[in-house]
């Protein structure tokens, strides 16, 4: 990885001290936004507690209208938050506001680069509003480790998709921020930019960079994260590491070929949960903390159907991610024009 990204830095404005070991502390953290037209208040935040360590790649997931962007906006001091307390890398966003945001840097989903600025001019601007002295920017560094130094002269306007998304992280991390907030990176890109912006994400991570992505695509964070929050109605409904999630659901489904056509579920494996998908497959769900996969097989064995071929499907964070933001939505139309208004 370049060095531009691999030198371990100090926020702008801020010397250079020993590094906390959260990079964002919050706790009780809420926000209510006041009556708009015909609705009234809107709690957005209702009391997130959260803590994500230093160095992590840490996922931030929720349906639209959760209070995800609230929550990052507030870190990034685009928003007042209602009440709570919030430390980025250590500073208070109260009491040290200016280094609080020097600490963060945010890769928003909206792509809102000036056409007319050339990716050079774009970052320089971007460390001038930082106040980053000009004998300390990292410009042309930068422009080399996003993989865009031979368009560093080039418009904007002429850049493809993939290289304004990797202008974007390029343009965040101008002032050598230790927090990196991603939101929704890669939403409306192809599969293969998908997949170098995930290698891209590494690196960073790898270098020292802190890194809190939010998406909606769920095999994106279980594939990136390495602990996961989720957000809901403003709450905080779940947050452990990826896999202790995953885990939690304690589901998997036995996916049997037969070797005949079957017209329904044989009898004897009525006391199963257990489905034909197709005159010749099978499809059994069990938990494997009390069944094991042997049992199962003897029990198809038993009820004299024959086995072709087998496979078994894991749960994955979609599953659970479904299950826990499953909840009733707003019964009077009062409360769904607030969701509607505000997000």
């Amino acid at each position: 990885m370049p060095d531009a990204l691999t030198e371990q830095t100090a926020p702008v404005g801020r010397p250079l001290a020993e590094p906390p070991a959260q990079a964002l502390e919050v706790h009780d953290l809420r926000k209510t936004y006041a009556a708009k037209g015909k609705a009234g208040p809107k709690e957005a935040l209702k009391g997130v507690s959260l803590t994500i360590p230093r160095g992590s790649i840490y996922g931030l997931l929720g349906p639209n209208g959760a209070g995800k962007s609230t929550f990052i906006n507030i870190l990034a001091g685009l928003v007042n938050k209602t009440s709570g307390t919030a430390r980025v890398w250590g500073i208070d966003i109260d009491t040290d506001p200016r280094a609080a945001r020097a600490a963060i840097g945010v890769v928003p989903q909206e792509l809102n680069l000036d056409p007319f600025f050339t990716p050079r001019e774009l970052l320089d601007l971007q460390a001038g509003l930082y106040g980053v002295p000009k004998r300390e920017r990292q410009t042309e560094r930068l422009l080399q480790a996003v993989g865009l130094a031979d368009k560093a002269d080039a418009y904007a306007r002429t850049l493809s998709g993939g290289m304004r998304r990797r202008l974007m992280v390029a343009k965040a991390m101008v002032h050598a921020p230790p927090v990196l907030v991603l939101d929704e990176p890669t939403a409306g890109v192809d599969v293969d930019l998908r997949q170098s912006l995930w290698a891209h994400v590494r690196e960073l991570n790898r270098a020292g960079t802190t890194v809190v992505l939010t998406t909606h695509y769920l095999e994106e964070a279980e594939e990136l994260c390495d602990t996961i929050a989720i957000i809901n109605h403003g709450q905080l409904v779940a947050c452990d590491s990826t896999q202790s999630l995953v885990r939690r659901l304690d589901q998997k489904e036995l996916v049997v070929t037969l070797d005949h056509d079957q017209d329904a579920v044989p009898g004897a494996l009525a006391h199963l949960d257990a489905r034909l998908e197709n005159p010749r497959k099978l499809v059994i769900r069990y938990k494997p903390s009390a069944t094991r996969v042997g049992d199962l097989l003897g029990a198809i064995s038993a009820a004299g159907v024959g086995i072709a071929d087998l496979s078994t499907i894991e749960s994955d964070l979609e599953d659970l991610f479904l299950q826990l933001t499953r909840a009733p939505q707003p019964a009077s139309a009062s409360a769904k024009a607030n969701d509607d208004e505000y997000r």
